[in-house]
């Protein structure tokens, strides 16, 4: 067992949507509408964080910061999800896969890293609004930045590394029109365990723990937040958080979905693997443009403002 079969290169096989065609146009326009949304709305709130000198706060260069992984999330899965509803059994190169899944996991955890900055944006802004300037200076928030970047690409580095050295003897069929690490673990012969372990590792150390630093600074602006004695207060400061807990949510839901049912949901219907692999890769994309456009008033005009002369 080896990475080749004879003279010809190892590829895997990419499936779409179970029960849907491969001449599945009505399920193509949407998913390239979503594609085509995506870019517009991520594309529009990096101009507009970018051009609006009120906007050039800790915060917006999260947000900024945000939109970038979205973006490359998005851009990493569009050369096979639209193509494998219109080519017959679509196949991808090893390595062209394994530099899919190395990206797509590379920036789901900037992205996760992102969140957990944010909520010690909201932390700091709610808990300590006399220190806001001190401690979020500039500096600060571009070194958070290198290293959130920093930490996603260097955890994920030793899955691919792994992977490549992984013999494939089994079907070579992906449950996805994409790449991810556990679909290709499933397809690996020999010794599985180093990167089985090391992946579970790294999302416990990323993903785990991120969730769970959102979660206590959630506590602390809760708690800080009803302690608050002016009705009109505390409505403002839950306020500010509506669009980053809309974020956590579009991503951890359908990121925490998706790893039960590859560890315990076996025996569930492909179908449901499938819409939450791209439920999780394409929705929050999608929707957290749209959520800071809706909160944020000068994000929204400044969109508007772009869309009319255009």
């Amino acid at each position: 067992s080896s990475n080749r079969t004879g003279s010809s290169p190892l590829s895997f096989t990419l499936t779409g949507i179970p029960g849907v065609p491969v001449s599945g146009w009505w399920v193509a326009v949407p998913l390239c509408c979503l594609y085509v949304l995506m870019l517009l709305g991520n594309c529009s709130l990096l101009w507009t964080l970018r051009s609006e000198p009120a906007l050039h706060s800790p915060m917006c260069c999260l947000l900024s910061l945000l939109a970038l992984a979205d973006l490359g999330l998005s851009l990493c899965t569009l050369p096979t999800v639209l193509p494998v509803f219109c080519v017959p059994a679509l196949s991808l190169p090893f390595r062209a896969c394994l530099a899919q899944m190395y990206f797509i996991h590379t920036f789901s955890a900037i992205e996760s890293g992102v969140l957990v900055a944010m909520a010690f944006d909201r932390f700091v802004a709610i808990c300590h609004p006399l220190r806001y300037g001190s401690v979020l200076s500039s500096s600060l928030v571009a070194r958070a930045g290198v290293l959130i970047v920093l930490r996603g690409v260097s955890m994920v580095l030793p899955v691919a590394i792994l992977m490549a050295g992984m013999p494939f003897c089994r079907s070579r069929v992906l449950s996805h029109s994409f790449c991810l690490h556990q679909d290709m673990l499933r397809l690996a012969c020999g010794d599985v365990q180093p990167s089985s372990w090391y992946g579970l590792s790294a999302v416990i150390l990323t993903k785990g723990l991120d969730s769970l630093a959102i979660v206590l600074s959630y506590v602390l602006i809760l708690r800080t937040i009803l302690g608050t004695v002016s009705p009109e207060a505390r409505a403002k400061a839950f306020s500010t958080c509506i669009s980053h807990l809309c974020a956590v949510l579009i991503f951890y839901i359908p990121l925490i979905s998706l790893s039960v049912i590859h560890r315990f949901g076996r025996h569930l219907p492909p179908l449901i693997h499938t819409l939450l692999a791209d439920v999780y890769l394409l929705v929050p994309p999608v929707l957290n443009p749209l959520v800071y456009s809706w909160k944020t008033k000068q994000i929204r005009r400044r969109i508007l403002i772009l869309l009319c002369r255009r």
